[in-house]
């Protein structure tokens, strides 16, 4: 049985500027950016991994939740508590340089872990976290 990611979802609040960062902060090609059912469906992914799409979506895109759920999601979205997504780069020091310069939000530096990774972290536009991991040469 072989069994691999395809899709994953990141929540948004503006797919305008989750777009500008996700494209130009941090190099992802635009896959789709089509209206679907009343919504917006942006699939974004790295060059590298072409059947690996990264799926851009308002915090709550079920069309049956109600009011207050929504609100409680975009709250949770707002204080950067809907998880996080993390990467794997070849040099962490210098995506932190890239991501930093086009105004990312840093909320980490890159530093060495004690579990065997170098690594950085921002929060997106949305603010949801985004860690980049450089495994460490031994």
């Amino acid at each position: 049985m072989d069994i691999r990611l395809s899709q994953c979802f990141i929540a948004v609040d503006d797919h305008d500027k989750a777009l500008a960062f996700y494209r130009d902060a941090l190099g992802l090609e635009v896959r789709n950016d089509v209206g679907f059912e009343g919504m917006r469906w942006v699939t974004v992914g790295a060059p590298s991994q072409p059947d690996v799409d990264i799926v851009l979506e308002p915090p709550l895109a079920d069309p049956n939740a109600s009011p207050s759920d929504r609100r409680a999601m975009a709250e949770l979205l707002a204080k950067g508590l809907l998880g996080g997504v993390i990467f794997t780069t070849d040099d962490c020091d210098a995506t932190f340089e890239r991501i930093s310069a086009a105004g990312g939000e840093v909320l980490q530096e890159p530093v060495d872990q004690p579990y065997g990774v170098r690594d950085c972290a921002f929060r997106d536009p949305s603010g949801n976290m985004l860690r980049f991991s450089q495994p460490r040469k031994q």
